[in-house]
């Protein structure tokens, strides 16, 4: 079966390559601020919306007026055109559903790190010379440090710091199935322990962020120190942002060494189905109805939050997702409501079980065990539960 997958590689482009590229996402930034524009005093003036197709269309006058702005191609301008269409798409569904919308805003140039192309037109792959045809740029280096697999059908150049990737979407990506293990895990996903499995097998890494906490600190009190607008605030903010990027970068390589461990070792795969979004949102204020508020907790809830935001749960998920698609392994996504209080061996379900963030006791049986291994087991519990009842639905 086929897939459609992203590979990210980095590339090494020259000096004036470099130049060219931070002129394009100038130009793009410029563009995507003036469609926003025609949107909003389209709508304000004359209550007309615009879409993608016909700010497409007007690029034809926008060339003789600009020439500039196409020195990279039309198909990079149709593709910041697409990313307005986005933003906006993603502004009605959050009206639509009922939650707080965020109004499409204008960027600034020192945040517009990235541009796209969103058919084969315009660059080129040169995968036996590892080169990447930009037009307008010019033929960039490239380190494939993995084979691409599929057909190559559309790519987003980024920048990061001082340095350029690419990400390129390929289409009819082949599958690669495993071969078959007999064995199945179950994972509780915590913030004392990342990950907890069936099997016993506790993975206590990460929380990257509180490790990388006092250089973050000292990287944001010298930035406010700094003047605006000079050479040293800049150099400062590149501090800032390494900082955040190795923290990032960290927490995504354990993520992926659990993914792909988890996927080669198991052919059945349990993990709960957190909702991270609602569980790491602030607690609501509370009126106490004379014009002040009592306390909420907020600051013991902002501490959990960060813990939850460094543990990464969501990507690790996600990985969890693509890798076992792709290897032909069964991921099942399971309600997590009484996992850390039911026992694994006698289904006994009582908030005193849990003596601890660590320690599980029974007061039913007796049996003791690491609290999170224990969740682990009733997970993987209810995850053959489900898929028994599944096959027996499609049975009957």
């Amino acid at each position: 079966m086929s897939r459609s997958r992203t590979y990210r590689y980095l590339l090494q482009p020259t000096s004036r390559q470099r130049t060219g590229l931070e002129r394009m996402c100038l130009s793009q930034c410029e563009l995507y601020n003036a469609a926003l524009e025609e949107r909003r005093g389209a709508w304000a003036w004359e209550r007309r919306s615009v879409s993608y197709v016909d700010q497409c269309r007007t690029l034809t006058e926008t060339r003789e007026v600009r020439p500039d702005l196409f020195k990279c191609g039309v198909t990079v301008c149709r593709g910041t055109l697409k990313r307005l269409e986005w933003a906006f798409a993603a502004f009605y569904r959050r009206c639509h559903s009922g939650e707080t919308p965020g109004y499409p805003r204008f960027k600034a140039a020192s945040r517009f790190d990235s541009v796209q192309w969103e058919d084969t037109k315009g660059w080129g792959l040169d995968t036996d010379n590892k080169r990447l045809r930009l037009h307008g740029i010019g033929h960039v280096k490239l380190r494939m440090h993995r084979p691409l697999r599929g057909t190559p059908k559309a790519i987003t150049v980024s920048r990061q710091g001082k340095r350029w990737w690419v990400s390129i979407r390929c289409a009819d990506v082949p599958a690669q199935p495993l071969p078959a293990t007999g064995h199945s895990v179950g994972i509780d996903l915590g913030v004392c322990a990342l990950v907890a499995t069936s099997d016993g097998e506790l993975v206590s890494e990460g929380r990257f962020a509180k490790r990388g906490r006092n250089r973050l600190a000292g990287a944001q009190r010298a930035l406010s120190t700094k003047r605006r607008g000079s050479m040293h605030r800049r150099r400062a903010c590149e501090a800032v942002g390494r900082a955040h990027r190795k923290v990032a970068n960290q927490r995504k390589d354990l993520a992926h060494q659990l993914s792909r461990q988890l996927v080669n070792d198991h052919d059945l795969i349990v993990v709960e189905d957190l909702r991270v979004a609602q569980m790491s949102r602030r607690p609501k204020p509370r009126p106490n109805g004379k014009g002040g508020f009592d306390s909420n907790g907020a600051r013991a809830k902002a501490g959990l939050n960060r813990s939850i935001a460094d543990a990464g749960w969501g990507m690790l998920r996600s990985m969890l997702v693509y890798k076992a698609e792709d290897g032909g392994r069964e991921l099942i996504a399971v309600d997590p409501r009484h996992t850390s209080l039911r026992c694994a061996s006698c289904g006994h379900t009582e908030s005193e079980n849990r003596l601890s963030q660590a320690v599980f006791r029974c007061r039913g049986c007796g049996h003791r065990d690491h609290a999170d291994v224990n969740a682990a087991r009733n997970i993987l519990r209810a995850g053959r539960a489900q898929r028994a009842s599944a096959r027996a639905g499609l049975g009957n």
